[in-house]
């Protein structure tokens, strides 16, 4: 069945980059062809839940490239297929400039999600996690002619990129612990689900990079600022990236290396401290949020810190229960207030009075969605975040504490989001529209199914923790928590309690010191790492001009030392040719023979010489994104080398 897989990748992969290839030739088509691809992706990936493919080549001496559809990928796979085919209809209507390399962009990007959700070795983890950066750069720097756009996308995927460090890391960890352990061989020792039994050091080293590289992609405390700067993405971008794709497969890859995390004694810990402290902090910094998509960005580093502490506390079926319906909720919350930027040229909470009054169906759709992000009973996050809660409990008070006080927080904000769109319009609201682009006044009604959809889905989801659906996955997943009916109505009332306050108050909460500016992190992180690597760059560049060019000077030299040299042996050898020349006619023949030989060998190789020169300094262009089409060119030979000669 491996076929299956190929096929479920394949399919986006090669439509996406026929598609970005195909640029303006292919605009008037590209809509409906993305739709159409995303329908085969979500039926490829139910198929695929449902027969459990896998697939195995050799990729090199110890390391396998591998995927597989396990019990946590088949729960996955079909909602994040789902969520894609929503947001490609929504980007569909939104009729978004440049409709060709967007969708083939997207397509690629939803290609190496697949991959993520599917790979169980290190070789394909790597290989998706770096497409999955680098076309996440290029969404979220869409709109290239406006700068400050580029450059929200170039501090998105230097952050992420640091932190994507601890995932080499940990690949070099795991294939010294195999060579000591003898796994190599085989390939055993870069499985994701053997390093557990890495020798205790490479363990410790292994668990250590693959923590940083999911908080970071999670947008976790530190990294949790670009998140804040991914928003200046188109709104499309913004509900699948921050919802069910990007962010969410830094929880996913703590999830499905939870082995690890407990076996190492002290990551479990550290992951399941961090996403409390997530949760918390960044729950504070939404709360204080006056634009709507700012807020939802918080809000959505600290919801993932719910599966982060999920993966810590072991609670697998929990953190993946949250992980899906978090990803329904806030993917119908980013295109609601996508639209709303559309219609009304805004996205500032106090300019969006009214907006539900206006377009009811958006209005209700996105209510449904945010009293789920609040935790309100029945609705989805409810459940999945008490299931996580109980795990905490279970493992540690403190930790059970400090992710309550973030539930809290989540009703808090959620609220705030709500608050202001069915309240009259003021006079004066009219005066904040078209502050950040001119609006249409209008939402189409495919963008606004989608949204509902969405947010029926995210009602719903709390099904897959409570009852018989709650045993089959809890089943599946090998967790028990389970959380008890006092401790679902203590948090069912304490979110209905800050809801109903905060409502009272309309949405005016009192201003948080620093939470406009998401507490200085990124200027933080400008200080304590890009002011340091840029030293580090600085003074390798006087080494470069001090030794390395002086040495690629020498070497030069002696070059044309050396081409001097054999001038001066050809010149000899036609003074000797000619002396020559006079013994016989057939020995003057053949030497001018030789003698032309030797100079045609001489000039060919000269222009060789002169020909690769010019070749070698075409893709030296100081562009990071052609140095990233060239390595992806790469990736995919290899690849497709990979499939066919196995």
């Amino acid at each position: 069945m491996s076929w299956l897989l190929i096929l479920l990748i394949g399919i986006p992969a090669g439509a996406g980059t026929a598609l970005a290839v195909a640029g303006r030739k292919a605009d008037r088509v590209a809509p409906l062809v993305s739709v159409a691809i995303s329908v085969l992706v979500l039926v490829a990936a139910s198929a695929a839940a449902a027969l459990r493919p896998a697939l195995w080549v050799r990729f090199l001496a110890g390391a396998g490239f591998g995927l597989d559809v396990d019990d946590l990928s088949a729960l996955l796979l079909p909602a994040v297929a789902a969520v894609a085919f929503l947001v490609l209809v929504y980007a569909a209507a939104a009729d978004i400039a440049g409709p060709a390399r967007f969708h083939g962009l997207m397509l690629v990007f939803i290609a190496a999600v697949l991959v993520t959700l599917t790979a169980t070795t290190l070789p394909a983890l790597l290989f998706a996690w770096e497409v999955m950066g680098a076309a996440s750069y290029a969404l979220i720097g869409f709109h290239w002619r406006q700068s400050h756009r580029v450059s929200s996308g170039l501090t998105a995927f230097i952050a992420t990129r640091t932190a994507d460090l601890g995932l080499y890391l940990a690949a070099g960890a795991a294939m010294a612990g195999a060579g000591m352990s003898g796994a190599g061989a085989s390939g055993g020792g870069m499985s994701l689900a053997g390093l557990d039994g890495l020798p205790g050091p490479w363990r410790d080293v292994a668990a250590g990079g693959i923590l940083v590289a999911a908080l970071g992609k999670a947008a976790q405390l530190p990294f949790s600022f670009w998140l804040s700067r991914a928003m200046d993405g188109p709104s499309a971008v913004s509900a699948l990236l921050h919802s069910a794709a990007m962010v969410a497969m830094g929880g996913y890859l703590l999830l499905r290396v939870q082995p690890l995390l407990a076996a190492s004694g002290w990551a479990a810990d550290a992951a399941a401290w961090a996403g409390a402290a997530t949760a918390v902090v960044l729950g504070l910094i939404a709360v204080g949020q006056e634009d709507l998509k700012q807020l939802l960005a918080a809000s959505t580093s600290a919801q993932l810190g719910l599966v982060t502490m999920a993966a810590g506390v072991g609670d697998a079926a929990g953190g993946a229960a949250h992980l899906m319906a978090h990803a329904a909720t806030k993917s119908a919350l980013f295109l609601a207030a996508g639209a709303w930027l559309a219609a009304l040229g805004t996205k500032r909470l106090a300019d969006l009075r009214g907006a539900g009054r206006r377009w009811p169906l958006l209005g209700a759709s996105f209510t449904l969605a945010v009293l789920a992000l609040a935790g309100i009973p029945p609705l989805s996050l409810w459940a999945t975040k008490d299931n996580v809660l109980t795990a905490a409990r279970e493992h540690s008070l403190p930790l059970y504490l400090a992710g309550l006080a973030g539930a809290v927080l989540a009703a808090a904000y959620a609220a705030k989001a709500a608050a202001l769109i069915w309240k009259p319009v003021l006079p004066g609201t009219s005066a904040g529209y078209d502050s950040e682009e001119k609006g249409s006044r209008t939402v189409a009604r495919w963008q606004q199914v989608p949204v509902t959809l969405l947010a029926v889905a995210a009602a719903l989801s709390g099904l897959l923790v409570l009852g018989t659906v709650g045993d089959v996955v809890r089943g599946m997943l090998g967790s028990g928590a389970r959380s008890s009916l006092p401790e679902l109505a203590l948090s069912g009332l304490l979110a209905l309690a800050v809801l109903i306050t905060v409502w009272k108050f309309g949405g005016s909460l009192p201003s948080i010191p620093g939470a406009l500016s998401w507490l200085q992190m990124e200027r933080a992180a400008h200080f304590l790492l890009v002011r340091p690597v840029l030293a580090t760059a600085t003074h390798l560049a006087r080494f470069d001009d001090a030794i390395l060019a002086r040495a690629a000077g020498g070497s030069a030299e002696l070059t044309r030392r050396s081409a001097h040299g054999l001038n001066a042996v050809d010149t000899a050898l036609d003074s000797a040719t000619d002396a020559m020349a006079g013994a016989t006619a057939g020995a003057a023949g053949r030497s001018a023979i030789t003698d032309e030989a030797i100079d045609g060998a001489v000039s060919t190789l000269a222009r060789s010489v002169r020909a690769a020169g010019r070749a070698a300094r075409r893709p030296q262009s100081g562009q990071l994104h052609h140095y990233y089409a060239q390595a992806a060119i790469v990736i995919i030979v290899a690849a497709v080398l990979l499939i066919v000669v196995r």
